[in-house]
């Protein structure tokens, strides 16, 4: 008589789990990541000797509760080794960032910073905000805390040192001087109201300012003044006195401006009710360049060490760290972190918690800007909560919606038509989750509004199902949201049934009576449409969500239709840089010139090769 084998003993989990890897290892510095029973990495930890590490693990009290749930949550563990413990400190920041694991402390808005840049690959060159990588020639002044911050300090600039800030294309197209120019914020140089040489001292003088060393601008422009005054120059004279007003203007609307701190970030931490808020301050050439607040997920009971610590490292990941970081408290393993920030700068880099003087001031001053900024952060969440229930329940959803995505699109009678995304939650609009969606020729009917929203679903969830088909992280939505009635939202209900896409709510928001806002009808699939209360505040939430996508796109088609403005015909010829752009501008005098020329014309263009001339020849002139 057979007999049914036994089942496999379960593996071991939680402390017994942990204790089975302790032979295996040695106490060799490295990286260590705990996973649950489905493989989802639940911690990343580094350690300076890891079987003294884990050994830690495999205790079976003395444990906060955040580390002893995640203990008994552990089935298995993966370990890397590493050389020194500062390259294991970089590992570990570099796997929380692309793993995300629940435990850990996780920086999660980590975009960019803008800068200036003044570029050296033109005799006129453009003061411009920059952001990205540092890939054009020129010196850069930042970072700067917002675009709002760098686009106040450029219009202070302008009407300082007169500097130019349109484009190439539409420097090398002047004719005669732009408004700026009437409005003594720009020299002209497009006309050649200004010598090369004297713009330069222009461009120096700025570089100075943006280095620190305003004083000496100041007293030069007062001698230079004085000796027009005296010369009896005296439109010149007056010309000098109204920078000397704008410079003065500037330095008093720099904010905090330290005497004694020329270049560091200023970072302060405040925690309250399980939540933290962390507060930058970019302190560059003695001037506050603008601050920043983030809000770090903190692991679910982290302490101030080790967010401090998470933070600096994933901060400072792909950005120049200063030589000095202020701190309101002291991370753990704090000169471990200064090696590690120092390996990546390239120089020393030095983390201090003041006690006294002015660099106390500036810690006090952006601790307080973080507890201020928790406490009304905290303040708006209970109200999102608040409303993410009432969408629940206004809509028969099975609970608050943890991210809604809503869709909209914006065109000129088809032209520039782009589509775009925007994301909500509890934390209210997540704007590092906004996308945008441009449309190839032929992708879509010019003028489609439903077949551009159709695009942009079909392109939206095929990169979620490749992305993240088991939809084990957080970009999956809860709600969908689109413009639309009836129509609208049968036809995406069936486009997304067709991806495999059938239990996402979907709701089509359309204009009421005589499209009058207040009285919108919403629209379910398989439902008969309904309204809300004219004074609903779960209304007035899904307006705001509406005119915030709406405003997204249309922001989004404008910036479009700019670079639609701004471009030549030249921009799409093969070998054409700007430089070669320049020389056959300036060669034909127009764009449209230059596409009607014959091959001997664009040969005797200096710089153009034999080559080149027949490239650009066949791109104007041959046609499939």
């Amino acid at each position: 008589m057979s007999q049914t084998p036994p089942d496999p003993p379960e593996a071991p989990t939680g402390h017994a789990c942990i204790q089975s890897y302790l032979r295996t290892l040695d106490n060799s510095p490295g990286v260590y990541r705990m996973l649950n029973a489905q493989s989802e990495v639940l911690y990343v930890g580094k350690a300076r000797q890891l079987k003294v590490r884990v050994a830690n693990y495999a205790r079976p009290s003395g444990h906060s509760g955040r580390i002893a749930r995640m203990i008994a949550e552990t089935a298995s563990m993966m370990f890397l080794t590493t050389r020194t413990e500062t390259e294991a400190l970089l590992l570990e920041q570099n796997l929380i960032k692309q793993l995300k694991p629940r435990y850990n402390v996780l920086l999660r808005d980590d975009k960019s910073f803008p800068n200036i840049l003044l570029p050296k690959d033109h005799p006129f060159p453009q003061l411009r905000k920059h952001r990205g990588r540092k890939t054009v020639k020129g010196s850069y002044f930042g970072p700067f805390a917002s675009a709002g911050a760098v686009n106040r300090t450029l219009t202070q600039l302008q009407r300082v040192f007169l500097l130019r800030n349109c484009t190439d294309s539409v420097f090398n197209s002047r004719t005669r001087p732009c408004l700026l120019y009437q409005i003594k914020r720009c020299s002209a140089p497009c006309v050649g109201h200004i010598s090369e040489a004297d713009y330069a001292a222009l461009v120096a003088d700025a570089e100075r300012f943006l280095s620190g060393k305003s004083t000496k601008i100041q007293a030069q422009l007062a001698q230079d003044m004085q000796a027009a005054a005296e010369a009896m120059e005296f439109e010149r004279a007056a010309a000098l006195r109204d920078r000397i007003r704008a410079l003065t203007n500037v330095q008093q609307s720099q904010g905090i401006n330290p005497q004694g701190v020329a270049e560091a970030d200023v970072i302060a931490l405040h925690m309250e009710g399980g939540q933290a808020c962390v507060q930058v301050f970019f302190i560059r050439a003695n001037q506050s360049w603008g601050n920043r607040d983030f809000y770090p997920r903190t692991g679910a009971g982290a302490e101030a060490p080790e967010i401090l610590q998470a933070f600096l490292t994933q901060f400072y990941d792909d950005k120049l760290p200063p030589r000095l970081i202020l701190l309101s408290h002291p991370p753990e393993d704090t000169e471990l972190v200064a090696d590690a920030l120092s390996e990546r700068a390239g120089r020393k880099v030095a983390l201090a918690v003041p006690q006294r003087g002015e660099k106390l001031d500036l810690v006090v001053n952006a601790s307080r800007n973080a507890r201020e900024s928790l406490g009304r952060r905290m303040a708006e969440g209970a109200a999102q909560s608040k409303l993410l229930a009432g969408l629940a329940e206004a809509f028969d959803l099975d609970a608050p919606p943890q991210r809604v995505e809503v869709y909209d699109n914006s065109h000129i009678q088809g032209a520039n038509a782009v589509g775009a995304m925007i994301v909500a939650g509890p934390e209210g609009f997540i704007k590092s989750q906004y996308r945008k969606y441009n449309f190839k020729e032929g992708e879509v009917t010019a003028g489609d509004d439903l077949g551009m929203m159709m695009a942009m679903l079909k392109r939206r969830f095929e990169r979620l199902q490749r992305e993240d088909p088991d939809r084990q992280g957080d970009t999956w939505p809860d709600l969908l949201l689109i413009d639309g009635g009836a129509g609208q939202v049968g036809a995406v209900a069936q486009a997304l049934a067709e991806l495999g896409v059938e239990d996402i709510p979907l709701i089509g928001v359309a204009k009421g009576v005589d499209r009058d806002q207040g009285k919108e009808e919403f629209h379910r699939p398989g439902a008969r449409p309904f309204a809300l209360r004219r004074n609903d505040p779960v209304l007035y939430f899904i307006q705001r969500l509406r005119d915030e996508a709406h405003r997204f796109a249309i922001g989004a088609h404008r910036q479009k239709r700019a670079e639609g403005v701004g471009a030549t015909p030249l921009d799409d010829v093969p070998g054409v840089g700007a430089a070669r752009k320049r020389a056959l501008l300036a060669h034909f005098g127009s764009a449209k010139a230059v596409t009607r020329a014959g091959l001997a014309d664009l040969k005797a263009v200096p710089g153009i090769s034999e080559a080149l001339a027949q490239s650009i020849h066949d791109h104007f002139h041959t046609r499939d």
